[in-house]
């Protein structure tokens, strides 16, 4: 089963989220978390940290990420898990993949001709809202 993730990560103050617009299939265009394959052999946590940082040149130093879900699609063999953190400080992010930007938080991210995903944007949002205290944010 091939394994994909997506990072959701935060600014320090926890008030912004970073978010990147595709520009290639699937999505082309929408929305989405930084985010990419899980190589064979490599577990997921390694994975995310290697993807954020050559998606945004964010490093394993400056964000603890957590898992905190994984969507299963047994029809795609596929999974796709979902890692979220908060920046220690505030820095600045770039990379080549994807146009990177910081989101406010008052967005309908269910909005699915925005955002990539068929609505799973707006459902991590919603877990990572609702476990802000458990993450210790």
């Amino acid at each position: 089963m091939r394994g994909l993730n997506l990072i959701a990560l935060f600014n320090k103050k926890g008030d912004r989220v970073l978010m990147c617009t595709r520009k290639k299939d699937p999505y082309k265009g929408l929305i989405n978390f930084p985010g990419g394959k899980i190589e064979l052999g490599e577990d997921g946590l390694t994975a995310a940290y290697r993807e954020l940082e050559e998606e945004t040149a964010v490093t394993f130093e400056d964000v603890k990420l957590t898992h905190i879900m994984t969507f299963v699609y047994p029809l795609d063999n596929c999974y796709v898990e979902v890692y979220t953190g908060k920046l220690k400080e505030d820095l600045d992010v770039h990379g080549e993949e994807n146009e990177l930007f910081w989101s406010r938080l008052d967005h309908n991210f269910f909005d699915m001709s925005k955002y990539a995903g068929e609505g799973n944007i707006g459902h991590i949002m919603e877990h990572i809202r609702l476990a802000k205290e458990r993450l210790g944010w």
